[in-house]
């Protein structure tokens, strides 16, 4: 008979998180030539925009792993909107991802009250939708791929 429980216990999700990697490495040959590499750990990446008063404008912050872009945040001032800035903020983080990490694509999650068509006119592809996450809102994931 098994015992269930639900406990926060960082040991032992440490433990089913190794034996999962594994696994994944005994089932692909990719995931097994990543095992070990930076590829597989993930790489902070934050860009930022200052105004000509010093102030903090915007930022766009996410990281890479497994030579993907996950843009995670994306803000601008309500006082700098519709300047450009957030697409100016977009494509330097995937410049930086593209020619510093090689990154080959980027993904986001947005929400539809945020940015979904903004992340449209910058390339990006809806790739699914969750209605209800959270009640109320319908969620986005759209992804870009790079050009060689």
């Amino acid at each position: 008979m098994f015992s269930i429980e639900a406990v926060n216990d960082p040991e032992r999700r440490d433990v089913v998180h190794a034996r999962l990697r594994a696994s994944n490495a005994e089932h692909s040959s990719v995931i097994r030539a990543l095992a070990g590499t930076s590829a597989r750990d993930a790489v902070p990446l934050h860009v930022f925009a200052t105004g000509p008063d010093g102030e903090l404008a915007g930022g766009a912050t996410g990281h890479l792993q497994w030579h993907w872009l996950h843009l995670e945040l994306l803000w601008v001032d309500p006082r700098h909107r519709g300047s450009g800035l957030g697409s100016r903020l977009v494509a330097r983080a995937e410049e930086e991802a593209r020619t510093v990490h090689g990154a080959v694509g980027s993904q986001v999650e947005t929400w539809d009250f945020q940015a979904p068509d903004f992340y449209r006119k910058l390339g990006y592809e809806l790739i699914a939708t969750i209605d209800d996450y959270p009640p109320g809102v319908t969620d986005h994931l759209l992804t870009k791929r790079f050009g060689s």
